[in-house]
């Protein structure tokens, strides 16, 4: 017998007596706001821009954060409005890849990790159309700041895909250098509203 067979011998005897799954209780403790200093301070951490603004300053720091004469793509429902930007009417990979900037909202933000959650629907768009795009410009607001990880959690529809941003794509695969950009935009800009 395998060290393997050992192994998932030893599991399977574990859960013989399991049925189905395991109920778990809820954590016995509320949503709190999250630390919006906090959650800015995490993003940047992680080599993105954070810009904060008001409300009626939204699309002001949309304008201001988009590279002049670029090429933008919004997703349906987008609550603001992005001078000379295309609607995704079903953009192919290889449209969205001659496409310099995507922007959108987002579910919730978590302050101790610094990561934004997109769930993908309305102004949020699909999720190939926030991995093409060089650079990804996110508005959050402050009052989808949470504390942490099980508070995002919960403000979740388990039903609808979700994508977890904790700063541009990186990895340090190859020999050890960060390389951004691999496997979604080089680029997270956030604009933080609030």
């Amino acid at each position: 017998m395998s060290a393997r067979d050992e192994i998932l011998g030893a599991v399977r005897e574990a859960v013989a007596g399991c049925r189905g799954p395991v109920d778990v209780p809820p954590l016995d403790r509320p949503d709190r706001d999250g630390d919006v200093d906090l959650f800015a301070d995490r993003v940047a951490d992680y080599r993105a821009t954070v810009v904060r603004c008001t409300p009626d300053g939204v699309e002001a720091a949309l304008a201001a954060a988009l590279p002049e004469g670029a090429s933008v793509v919004v997703p349906d429902g987008l609550p603001y409005v992005v001078a000379g930007a295309v609607a995704d009417d079903g953009l192919t990979p290889s449209d969205l890849d001659a496409i310099t900037a995507v922007v959108t909202a987002a579910t919730v933000a978590i302050a101790t990790t610094g990561t934004i959650v997109l769930s993908h629907g309305p102004g949020e768009g699909r999720r190939v159309l926030t991995l093409v795009p060089d650079l990804h410009v996110c508005v959050v607001r402050a009052d989808q700041v949470v504390d942490d990880v099980p508070a995002a959690v919960r403000r979740l529809d388990p039903a609808r895909p979700t994508t977890w941003i904790s700063g541009p794509s990186a990895t340090s695969d190859i020999e050890l250098s960060r390389v951004e950009g691999v496997h979604g935009p080089r680029t997270l800009h956030v604009v933080l509203v609030g």
